[in-house]
């Protein structure tokens, strides 16, 4: 057989081994492709099921039309997307789709129920709580179907990433085989070859090293009928035309170069594949960690520090686009770029303007690369360029097709972005703004949820308060009832009996102060559930004085009671004599130094030393260059003290230490009285070494101390009067106060009774020159006694007694059959003035003006 048989044969057999590799190439760069285009329309069905997640979240939150058409026109073409060719062909990847595509139809009949529950809440109020549950139902179900579809995306491009690390294994494997074989055929084929070959061609370089020295009479003299024998021939025949016959060199050297030059090719492109895969690898870790985190701050961190460690960056920046500033601030810088970054003087929160930088391209969404920004002659690219930078890319982070931020990487060398790194970097800001974006989402959710949480706790203490305040208003009446026989006593007393001792009139003069300030805390509960409505009537106040009261009627609990279980309280006061006057209500600070005094006594358990002080001092101005004159007022004991803890909850209403003999309402009424007076409150206290509560007042300017009213001198009245009140000891001393002045007075056990009183005087021609009557009373109210004796005889007037009073002037609801109303416990005082206003001045006429003779409490 010939040589060139032998060698065509083995030429055929290395060409059906090349084609064999040349179609498992092309079989598995077909795979290679195919999923690659999976992986890309994985990715496609990943954003579109975020982007819906997000219109879900955002429709939940704020209801608005625009985000359900938006839902709608994303989940139409999401659905598109599923139905069209999704060069998708295996048995699994056909049940993800498919199981894609049924989420797909239940989310839209969820957002759909979702949407037709929120039409109805908004037209059906009485089903408001059903529907609010089911709407929160639906918001889950369809978060858990995006998370459902999510996954399933997440896991299409992982598979599809696998199927193309699978074929490229599968090609690399296939030609390491098939040039295995190539190379034994090729083997065998020289071997059998060189057998046949060696002597003739031995002699044949023999003969070539003859010819080649100039011998041109060799003869090889081999006769075989191989091509080896025709070459030995051709040879002996070739010497006299060696001229003729030399072969060309150049050919065969740019052979070789064509040959190395496709080698080239190959492993740039292999290359290229290897680094694509590498980036993809990479998109993928980072969106993963940036998944994981719900601060801005965080994302930006993972991407900058995965940029510096993965790919050759020499400069990372993230900006925050300020819209209504047109400018960019600088949020996060790669920690590899510290000194790079002082040198650019890019510091965070530094601004970049956008107009005068050149940076409105990237701005309106569009990525920026200048390959070498030596050449661009905007500030921003030649701040960069003056500390070495030269390749410069600037990526927008787009959501919703609105940029709220700038990706910036640089590098030293000109030209050295490839297309691929900076497709990378375009799909690597959209991941990174949509975890951005939620989030800012997932931050703004949580704020409202902490805002919902804080208005629940609120309404939830002010129901408690507003439950307290109704329930002391209930109790007022009686309350007052109770004590308006000792107030009126009292008062009569200290009027009518000139020689009472010194010390008795002291007595009562306390026991009058202490239901005065009864009454005042009883009208003041209220104050827990509902805002002030009346201001408050100053006049100038004498701490000292305030004082000396204080100790008076709180001496049973400082003195008396420790000493009953062998305990000594020392009361200690340092008074300023010469304290100045300063505005307040001496009622409600004398109950706010009781309570002070009160909570001291508790606080010392084995006794201790109780101090009260004054003094005046100067407060300058917050300007600094005024000084204004202040009273300070001051609680303090030796007792347990407090921790910094329970300082600083102390004022809160409820709040005790006490347990159950504790209300927590104490230094809440303190503060109370402290804020309707526009003063200052200090509390310094340590554990086991005591508490002080200083309390600051200002003087104002024009204080003067004020002299006693004198009431007016009177024409005595000798009236006609008719008392209704189902309580005897109020009618009892109503009727001894009145009936005192000078007053013809019938008492009447209830409102029926006074109604057949009043009746009976009429028609027997005695009638009453007016009535007193209470407003709460059992079957016949001070209401319906007003109404009917307006009836009887529209001229007699009707004063009105109640516990309510000042209830009944703020909330506006006065009877409009009462001419006066007076609140309980009564003054002498204002019985008077109620009468003398009446029939002396004039000022009332029956049925029309109401006058308020209620104390402002």
């Amino acid at each position: 057989m010939k040589i060139s048989t032998r060698l065509k044969l083995a030429e055929l057999f290395c060409g059906v081994v090349v084609a064999i590799i040349v179609g498992v190439l092309l079989f598995t760069t077909s795979q290679m492709k195919r999923e690659l285009l999976k992986n890309e329309q994985a990715g496609e069905v990943l954003r579109a099921v975020t982007a819906l997640r997000y219109l879900s979240m955002e429709y939940e939150l704020r209801h608005e039309d625009r985000s359900r058409e938006q839902w709608q026109l994303r989940s139409t073409s999401f659905s598109a997307l599923l139905m069209g060719k999704m060069g998708l062909i295996d048995s699994g990847d056909t049940e993800t789709i498919a199981g894609l595509r049924r989420n797909q139809e239940d989310l839209q009949k969820l957002f759909g129920l979702l949407v037709a529950n929120r039409h109805a809440l908004e037209n059906e109020q009485g089903r408001a709580e059903v529907l609010k549950e089911l709407e929160s139902r639906l918001s889950g179900q369809i978060s858990n179907k995006t998370q459902a579809m999510i996954s399933d995306a997440l896991l299409l491009s992982e598979l599809s990433r696998k199927a193309v690390l699978d074929a490229q294994q599968r090609a690399n494997v296939a030609v390491i085989a098939f040039g295995l074989l190539v190379m034994l055929a090729v083997a065998a084929t020289i071997f059998i070859t060189l057998k046949s070959v060696t002597q003739p061609l031995e002699k044949l370089r023999e003969g070539t090293t003859v010819v080649g020295a100039g011998n041109l009479d060799f003869v090889l003299g081999v006769h075989s009928q191989d091509e080896i024998g025709e070459l030995a021939r051709a040879f002996d025949g070739m010497t006299e035309k060696l001229k003729l016959t030399t072969v060309s060199r150049d050919e065969l050297f740019k052979t070789n170069e064509a040959l190395a030059a496709e080698i080239l090719v190959r492993q740039q492109a292999e290359q290229k594949a290897r680094a694509q895969l590498e980036r993809l690898n990479l998109l993928h870790q980072i969106t993963r960690s940036t998944g994981a985190r719900q601060d801005l701050r965080s994302i930006f961190q993972v991407v900058i520090r995965s940029l510096e460690d993965q790919l050759p960056m020499d400069f990372v920046c993230l900006y925050l686009y300020d819209q209504p500033q047109n400018a960019l601030v600088v949020t996060c810088v790669g920690l590899r770029n510290e000194a790079l970054v002082h040198e650019l003087s890019m510091t965070e929160n530094s601004r970049i303007s956008i107009d005068e930088n050149g940076l409105s391209r990237c701005v309106r969404g569009q990525l920026v690369y200048e390959a070498d920004i030596t050449k661009v002659d905007f500030p921003f690219p030649q701040r960069l360029s003056r500390s070495g930078l030269r390749a410069l890319v600037m990526a927008p982070l787009l959501v919703e097709s609105t940029v709220f931020g700038v990706l910036v990487v640089a590098r030293q060398q000109a030209h050295s972005f490839s297309s691929g790194e900076c497709e990378f970097l375009q799909q690597l800001c959209e991941h990174v703004a949509l975890s951005a974006n939620q989030a800012q989402l997932y931050a703004a959710l949580q704020q409202a949820y902490d805002d919902m949480r804080q208005t629940q706790q609120s309404v939830m203490q002010q129901e408690r308060l507003r439950s307290l305040g109704q329930m002391a208003s209930g109790i007022a009446h009686d309350i007052n009832n109770a004590i308006s026989p000792i107030a009126l006593y009292t008062e009569l007393l200290l009027e009518t009996e000139p020689h009472l001792s010194t010390g008795g009139r002291n007595y009562l003069e306390i026991i009058q102060r202490a239901i005065d300030d009864v009454a005042a805390t009883v009208a003041r509960m209220r104050e827990f559930y509902r805002q002030r409505e009346t201001q408050l009537t100053l006049s100038p106040v004498n701490a000292n004085l305030l004082i000396q009261q204080v100790v008076d009627l709180t001496r049973a609990r400082w003195s008396d009671m420790p000493q009953q279980r062998g305990l000594v309280i020392e009361l200690c006061t340092e008074l300023d004599p010469d304290l100045p006057f300063f505005m307040g209500v001496e009622g409600e600070i004398r109950e706010a130094l009781t309570n002070l005094v009160f909570n001291a006594v508790d606080a010392m358990p084995e006794g201790g030393t109780l101090t009260l002080r004054t003094r005046v001092a100067g407060v300058p101005s917050r300007d600094g260059q005024t000084m204004s004159r202040h009273v300070f007022v001051e609680v303090s004991d030796s007792g347990v003290g407090m921790d910094e803890d329970t300082r600083r909850r102390c004022l809160e209403p409820f709040f005790t230490t006490k347990g159950e003999r504790g209300t927590g309402l104490g230094l809440a009424m303190v503060y109370g009285m402290i804020e309707r007076h526009s003063a200052n409150i200090e509390l310094e206290s340590q554990p086991d070494v005591g508490t002080t509560v200083r309390m600051d007042f200002l003087i104002p300017p024009d204080v003067a101390e004020v002299a006693p009213l004198v009431e007016a001198d009177t024409a005595p009245l000798h009236l006609h009067i008719l008392v209704v009140d189902d309580d005897p000891l109020v009618l009892r001393s109503l009727r001894d106060i009145l009936a005192f002045d000078g007053h013809s007075v019938v008492e009447a056990d209830g409102g029926q009774a006074g109604l057949n009183i009043f009746h009976s005087a009429q028609e027997q021609g005695k009638p009453f020159d007016i009535v007193f009557t209470d407003l709460g009373m059992p079957y016949v109210d001070g209401n319906k006694v007003a109404t009917a004796i307006k009836y009887l005889s529209p001229a007699t007037p009707v004063v009105l007694l109640t516990g309510w009073g000042q209830r009944l002037v703020s909330d506006g609801v006065g009877p409009a059959h009462v001419d006066c109303v007076l609140s309980k416990p009564p003054r002498r005082k204002e019985l008077r003035s109620a009468l003398t206003g009446i029939f002396q001045n004039g000022g009332v006429v029956a049925g029309t003006d109401l006058t308020y003779l209620v104390k402002d409490q």
